[in-house]
């Protein structure tokens, strides 16, 4: 069975998306912040600012542009002291378009760590010889952390399009294949990031998986939340989970001061996420948990 440490997570998780084209309400909106993002300093000055205030987690995809984010926080490791990175995995087209320019090899090479090269390869060959759905994974979980080596990820998410496919396929064994890795590996805590909470809790107590951290949509509006407000809400009061909430403002559809109220008033919460694209936004979202959600003091 898999026990689970206890990483502190920061109330504010500060997120990807308007970086890359995602906007779940507007493909306007999504394509005017794509064309605003090309260039790497306008993403850098918008995490400069969630850093100022306050919010130092970075909860990102394995896009090739975060690599570049990566590279420059290590270029200037004083500048970004106590910035933390929460790596969401895998990032399909990354593969699929590295496939297509480099092959097969040229691919492999690229994502594989430099510093676990040939024993990646030793698992990965075993493992297509034994057809080993482990040695694969954590072939494939390696490949996708290399551009974080040397900066601080005290959580590796898997993303939910490979949850939610895991899940409806009935593989629970992948989820501990991946909590063990992440924890024996890099010494971080796994999480897990799902479109159905309640089924996925029920997996992962199948898998052994105790007291787990999970990403979901949690919104007063139901927004995403496949199987509606109620089921929940009951699973975030009755299991024992970490919950993180995700699309709180459904995508815009819910007034900020509204949202962040409802949000914070439930129970178990561990963190929530969130993306901006401006200091406006980032500073409102902040005053507004601290406002609803204020913390202990310790006498």
């Amino acid at each position: 069975m898999t026990i689970t440490t206890t990483t502190t997570m920061d109330r504010l998780l500060f997120g990807d998306n308007q970086f890359f084209g995602i906007n779940h309400m507007s493909e306007e909106k999504a394509r005017s912040q794509q064309m605003r993002f090309q260039n790497t300093d306008a993403i850098m000055d918008v995490l400069d600012a969630a850093r100022e205030e306050g919010v130092k987690t970075f909860m990102c995809t394995t896009h090739d542009r975060v690599q570049e984010v990566c590279d420059r926080v290590r270029k200037e490791p004083a500048r970004y002291a106590g910035m933390t990175f929460y790596p969401c995995m895998p990032y399909a087209h990354k593969y699929a378009n590295a496939i297509t320019e480099e092959g097969f090899l040229g691919a492999v090479k690229k994502f594989l760590p430099e510093t676990g090269l040939l024993d990646s390869v030793a698992r990965g060959t075993s493992s297509f010889a034994r057809k080993d759905i482990e040695g694969i994974s954590t072939l494939l979980i390696d490949a996708e952390l290399k551009m974080f080596t040397g900066l601080r990820t005290p959580v590796i998410w898997m993303q939910n399009v490979v949850v939610d496919l895991l899940s409806g396929l009935g593989f629970t064994e992948a989820f501990r294949i991946f909590a063990d890795h992440v924890r024996t590996r890099y010494n971080a805590e796994p999480g897990f990031i799902t479109m159905n909470l309640p089924r996925l809790l029920d997996d992962l107590d199948a898998a052994g998986i105790e007291n787990p951290i999970v990403c979901s949509n949690i919104n007063k509006l139901g927004f995403r939340m496949s199987g509606g407000v109620e089921g929940y809400l009951d699973a975030i009061e009755k299991r024992p989970f970490r919950a993180v909430a995700m699309s709180v403002f459904a995508s815009g559809a819910l007034d900020p001061r509204e949202a962040i109220e409802w949000t914070c008033a439930l129970p178990n919460l561990e963190s929530i996420v969130f993306g901006a694209s401006n200091r406006a936004n980032i500073a409102s979202t902040a005053r507004l948990v601290e406002e609803y959600w204020p913390r202990e003091v310790t006498p």
